[in-house]
């Protein structure tokens, strides 16, 4: 599924930018719309895919692998889940910017603005627990619980850096 949803989205990425379009929020015709939509569909199927193999590593009870380890899956795919759902805030205000228009001054490398909010700073931390947290519990953790507040944390990070973007502040004020 990652695979295909990939594929897709990084075709009508390609696409639109080597036509010198946007490819995200670009609704200013009947097939930009529909390309940004399709690019919606398609990222829910994965987040709604990668909640049901979540709902699985709930429910099953026996493992090969450590117990942090599956924790920090577990609660990886929540989060992520959560996170990617908070990229349909920012797809519904055809904008990451938060207090004025896209295409400000931004950081080096992720381009996040440097003068308001910016939606995709949380997005990208949250989203980014599907790495962070398995890694977590693979690699530091030695029981459960310890990935179980290190995720809490982590999801306090990610709120906190949203409700900072929602108050039009930038990552670094």
């Amino acid at each position: 599924m990652v695979v295909i949803v990939m594929i897709i989205e990084q075709v009508i990425i390609t696409w639109q930018a080597a036509n010198g379009r946007l490819s995200h929020f670009n609704i200013t015709a009947p097939l930009y719309r529909s390309l940004f939509i399709i690019m919606g569909v398609a990222i829910t199927t994965l987040t709604v895919w990668t909640g049901v193999i979540g709902y699985y590593f709930f429910k099953q009870k026996q493992f090969n692998i450590a117990i942090p380890y599956v924790w920090g899956i577990r609660l990886g795919i929540v989060l992520f889940v959560i996170f990617s759902l908070e990229g349909g805030i920012i797809a519904t205000h055809l904008s990451h910017t938060v207090g004025a228009p896209d295409g400000g001054p931004g950081l080096p490398v992720v381009n996040w603005s440097t003068q308001y909010g910016d939606l995709r700073v949380a997005h990208f931390i949250g989203i980014h627990a599907l790495q962070v947290l398995p890694l977590f519990g693979y690699y530091i953790a030695k029981t459960k619980r310890s990935v179980q507040l290190f995720a809490a944390g982590y999801f306090i990070l990610a709120i906190f850096l949203f409700v900072q973007a929602i108050q039009q502040k930038p990552l670094l004020y």
